[in-house]
């Protein structure tokens, strides 16, 4: 039987929702209706998850978080504290953790300030996804609710623990690196038991606690779409951790590695890990380049860069068919962030 589990993410600063008093407001204790958006969160889709996982950044929050499930009579859920990798924080190291916590097929992630996620529309996002690694709302302007996912655990549980190995921490990274993914229309089929779209209200300032609108957005998606970017590179993902590793060690041995998996990525026209396999060659060519003072290798460096540029932009280029504008304009941003790399070493 398919095990589903839920990770509520909840160990963010909540900056925006922060008023002029000198006290920190944790935003997921603020209270809807009376209640914790925390607990309108579990209670929401604890009738359709084998397992909820709350993740935390601190030892102190956990410790106060499960005093609140105690007091509401909550059960079957645990709290956890953020893994350690490269001293990151945020939203990517938190889905990582409740990857790691649960023994389940598939995880819907949904931040603890979504306090009116349907049961419905977790369940839908749960049924839908079948061949996709994740799913994945998207509005018809292209903008996504990264945090709020349903994702093939085994497979993204690795993408995501690379991609904070690679030090790329946005949680947007994980949909890009998974190559096989639903987008999800909220104007499609989600209208027909979520009329008014609750499941996607987001509570960012005190004002939304009163408001509880939805963002929408105009634009050309309104159908569900299930995209294919290429096979996932299960092999190279495992070689490409073990080249993050021995950065530590040789530079050059990493940059082996890195060239290698770059030059068969490329042979499947998996563009967005080509294009990150090649820009680590490049970072690798050029500290080694610092360390030995061979210009040659500076050279090869400024090379990888503009090959992973190439690959950017033609990862770029299916999103803009696609109309999965934003996914398009980050695609964009690194190769600029490549090109630019190159004329900074010339």
């Amino acid at each position: 039987m398919t095990k589903r589990a839920a990770i509520i993410l909840s160990g963010g600063k909540a900056e925006r929702f922060q008023t002029t008093q000198d006290k920190w407001q944790d935003k997921a204790l603020a209270k809807l209706n009376g209640k914790p958006l925390l607990i309108h969160a579990i209670e929401n889709i604890q009738e359709i998850v084998d397992e909820i996982f709350v993740v935390v950044n601190e030892e102190a929050r956990r410790t106060k978080y499960q005093d609140i499930l105690l007091r509401h009579q909550v059960e079957n859920t645990r709290i956890v504290t953020d893994v350690k990798i490269n001293h990151l924080s945020g939203p990517l190291i938190a889905i990582l953790t409740g990857l790691k916590f649960s023994k389940a097929d598939y995880c819907l992630t949904i931040p603890a300030d979504m306090p009116m996620v349907s049961e419905k529309v977790a369940d839908y996002m749960f049924n839908e996804i079948k061949n996709s690694y994740v799913a994945v709302p998207m509005w018809p302007n292209s903008s996504l609710e990264t945090l709020m996912m349903v994702l093939e655990r085994h497979k993204i549980l690795k993408i995501t623990n690379l991609l904070c190995e690679l030090d790329r921490s946005r949680p947007g990274e994980i949909i890009r690196a998974a190559l096989n993914v639903l987008f999800v229309s909220p104007l499609d089929e989600i209208k027909n038991f979520d009329p008014e779209l609750k499941s996607f209200v987001n509570i960012n300032t005190q004002k939304d606690l009163s408001q509880l609108q939805p963002r929408q957005g105009k634009g050309p998606f309104i159908k569900n779409m299930r995209l294919t970017l290429g096979i996932l590179p299960t092999v190279q993902l495992e070689l490409l951790l073990k080249a993050c590793l021995e950065q530590n060690i040789t530079n050059l041995k990493a940059n082996e590695i890195f060239s290698s998996c770059a030059v068969d990525l490329e042979k499947e026209k998996s563009h967005y890990w080509a294009a990150v396999s090649r820009e680590f060659e490049a970072k690798s060519l050029l500290s080694a380049s610092m360390l030995n003072c061979k210009c040659n290798l500076a050279k090869d460096a400024k090379t990888a860069f503009l090959k992973a540029a190439c690959n950017y932009s033609l990862e770029a280029k299916i999103y803009e068919k696609n109309c999965c504008y934003l996914l398009a304009e980050r695609a964009k941003a690194d190769e600029a962030w490549c090109e630019l790399q190159v004329m900074r070493n010339s």
